[in-house]
This record gives C-alpha cells, sequence and structure tokens, in this order.
C-alpha cells in the first residue's frame, strides 16, 4: 500500500435474508424476497414487480469472459458483495480503508424502488427495515470501515424527512437520494415538495449523495447499443443532474448544505464552472441568486464530486476545487478497480504534490463525511505516514 483511500463510491448487493423479521408482522410476508427463475437465476420479488440484482452490478472478482448482463445467482457472485465480513477482506486487498456503500437494484439506488408501491405504510416499513439492516449489519460490525449512509422514504416528504433525522440520531452522515426526481415521476426539486427533505439534510449535516442512473439512462436512440452508449453519457447525466441542483437554489437557501455527485466523473465540472461564470458576467442570469454568491462559487463550495481516474482533466483540479475531488472505487461494479486500486490510483494521481494527493485519496472524504481516519499503526494509514517522509509526491 502507498495511500490511505477512502472509496466513496462502492455498491452493496442486499442479502437474501436482509428483510427477516425487520419488518412489522403484517408487512412480513410482503417484504422484498429472492425468488428462482424457471431458468435457474436469482432475483428480487417485491409489490408483484421483479427486480433482476446482479449481472453487471457484481462481477468484481470473476472472468471478464463471463460478464453477464442477465442476472445470475448469489452463489456465483463474490462474497464482498453481500458479505460484511467478506467485504473488509476485499477492500484489505484492495488497499481501502473505508467505503461509502450505495444500494443496489432491489432499491433503485436512492430508495426509489420502495417509494413507489402499492402501500405506501409497506414502503415506509420497508425503507426503515433497509436502513435498519445496515446499521445493524453492515456499518456497526467495523463502523470505522463504512461510513453510514442510508436511504429516506420518498413517497411523503414529511415522513422522509423524519428517516433523515432518525437515522442521523444514530450516527448516519449521508443519505442517498434521486438524482433527477422527475424522471421517475416524483415531483421536481424546483417544486418545493422536497423542502421537508433538504432541512432535515441541513439540519443534520446529513450528506446528500446523488448517485448517476438513480433515475435512469439518458434517453436512448432507437437500436443504439444501451449498455455502453449509457455508460459513455454517466458524465452527461452528472451535468444535468448538479446543474439542477444548483439551480434549484437549496444550497443559497442552505449555505452549510453539502451534495456530493457520486460515479460521475470530474471531467464536466470545470465546463460547468466556465458555462456559469459566462451567463452570469455576459447575460445577467446572476440574478436569479439571492445576495452576493455567484453560482459558481456555490459549485465550488456547496458540491463534491468523485473520480475513478480522468486523467485528462486532472489539470482542472484547480477549478473544480482540489478539496471537493475525491475517489471511488465503484466496487463491485464493472468498471471498479478491485482489486487494482492502489496501482490505479498511484498512477493517475501519483505525481501531484503531497498535499492534493492527501486530499483527493482520503482528506477531503474524511472531512465530508466526518468519518475517522486510520490509526497511525494501521497499514492503511501509510499515506499518512508518507506526508511527513522526504518524498512530498506520496500522500
Amino acid at each position: 500500500m502507498r495511500h490511505t483511500l477512502i472509496s466513496v463510491d462502492d455498491h452493496l448487493v442486499e442479502p437474501p435474508d436482509m428483510f427477516i423479521g425487520r419488518l412489522p408482522a403484517r408487512f412480513q410476508d410482503q417484504s422484498p424476497k429472492v425468488v428462482e427463475t424457471v431458468e435457474g437465476h436469482e432475483v428480487w420479488e417485491f409489490d408483484g414487480r421483479v427486480h433482476f440484482q446482479v449481472g453487471l452490478n457484481a462481477v468484481v472478482g470473476r472472468d471478464r469472459r463471463d460478464w453477464l448482463v442477465e442476472p445470475t445467482r448469489f452463489e456465483d457472485m463474490r462474497p464482498g458483495c453481500y458479505d460484511i465480513d467478506a467485504r473488509i477482506t476485499d477492500m484489505d486487498i484492495n488497499g481501502v480503508w473505508a467505503s461509502v456503500n450505495f444500494p443496489s437494484q432491489i432499491t433503485g439506488f436512492c430508495g426509489s424502488v420502495f417509494s413507489r408501491v402499492s402501500d405506501p405504510e409497506l414502503g415506509l416499513a420497508v425503507t426503515q427495515a433497509w436502513n435498519d439492516w445496515f446499521f445493524d449489519e453492515w456499518h456497526t460490525s467495523y463502523p470505522e470501515r463504512v461510513v453510514p449512509m442510508g436511504i429516506t422514504f420518498l413517497g411523503d416528504p414529511d415522513l422522509g424527512a423524519e428517516e433523515i433525522r432518525r437515522n442521523a440520531a444514530r450516527g448516519f452522515t449521508a443519505v442517498t437520494l434521486p438524482e433527477q426526481p422527475h424522471r421517475i415521476d416524483l415531483p421536481s426539486i424546483f417544486s418545493g415538495w422536497w423542502d421537508p427533505i433538504i432541512t432535515a439534510c441541513a439540519d443534520t449535516g446529513t450528506v446528500i449523495c446523488l448517485h448517476v442512473g438513480s433515475t435512469g439512462v439518458t434517453a436512448m436512440p432507437p437500436d443504439a447499443p444501451m449498455v455502453p452508449l449509457a455508460a459513455t453519457l454517466f458524465g452527461q447525466l452528472s451535468l444535468s443532474a448538479c446543474a439542477e441542483w444548483l439551480w434549484s437554489g437549496y444550497a443559497v437557501r442552505f449555505p452549510d448544505l453539502k451534495i456530493a455527485m457520486s460515479e460521475g466523473g470530474i471531467g464536466w465540472v470545470a465546463m460547468l464552472h466556465d458555462r456559469l461564470e459566462n451567463i452570469v458576467d455576459r447575460a445577467g442570469y446572476g440574478h436569479y441568486f439571492p445576495g452576493d454568491r455567484r453560482p459558481a462559487d456555490v459549485l465550488r463550495e456547496n458540491f463534491w464530486f468523485c473520480t475513478i481516474d480522468d486523467p485528462s482533466t486532472l489539470v482542472t483540479r484547480k477549478t473544480i476545487g482540489v478539496d471537493h475531488i475525491m475517489f471511488e472505487t465503484d466496487y463491485p461494479h464493472g468498471d471498479g478497480t478491485w482489486p487494482d486500486s492502489q496501482r490505479v490510483f498511484a498512477d493517475v494521481f501519483g505525481q501531484l504534490p503531497a498535499d492534493e494527493i492527501a486530499k483527493i485519496s482520503h482528506e477531503n472524504a474524511a472531512q465530508l463525511f466526518r468519518h475517522p481516519l486510520p490509526p497511525r499503526e494501521s497499514p492503511h494509514a501509510v499515506g499518512l505516514r508518507a506526508l511527513h517522509t522526504p518524498d512530498r509526491r506520496v500522500g
């Protein structure tokens, strides 16, 4: 290990027994459950719908020739996808100290599946059960290694706010929300409907994480190769979502609000910054923001961004703000860097100044999510020790 790494975008795969015994008795039979198809695949079934769970969502450790889009079985997955003890082992193999773990398909990356069920009371109960499982089984087992991020109920803004406050009271520091809610038939972020939820995040210091694809992929032309084209356009999705959240004005109303753009890369951020400056100075659109804060200032102060590499656009890091760039490994997805994240990080970021390496590798994430860094005697503290060695390029 050469660097202390915190990954701000990984995923857990919900295990088949996640909801057993965690819902009120009247809902237990209606909870999400894993069923086997006639083809022998294991999929989630909930509220009369089937949700494909695996495939490129959980291919880590498998021969690339075996990567499939269609679902497989849990036994075909690496256990670190759904077992916390095995996950910590894989994090150690990968040289990752701590990790932000997003949900997977059965939640829609942000709880949207649970919020759009036929019975809202069931949806709320399942949302709370997911958070309880995460806290009891995933985070509490290794509190220094897992950043506590939850989901919330999106079917009612007041109930959603209550769930955020409930989680914050027991130590959750982040929540995943839909990046463009209007695309999944939820009210837009310009409607005012989200006010209680955003207020709860601001009051509790809960970081809002907007994961790319949480409200679907970019619209596809007819006959287009959906998987590679959609993956190619992740940056475009994040650009659109970031601009919308910026112009919603929430970060102006709540100056301490923190919003993290997850898995969208950083290549588009400087372009957005420059465009914001252009339309304010030349077109006069700055009047949409009250006070003397410019939109580009809000982008630099209230938004954070993550990257696996983006080597060609590292030259824009000063415009973005080095304090707001973080690293991700995207375990266990198809574009993840396991088990080579130490090498990938060193190859891409290793020639930056030591203080910038330290910020991108772990300091920014630790500060944003209020997460502890490894003790100095830990192997994961190598980057911290390196800051005090003569080779100032290693952080």
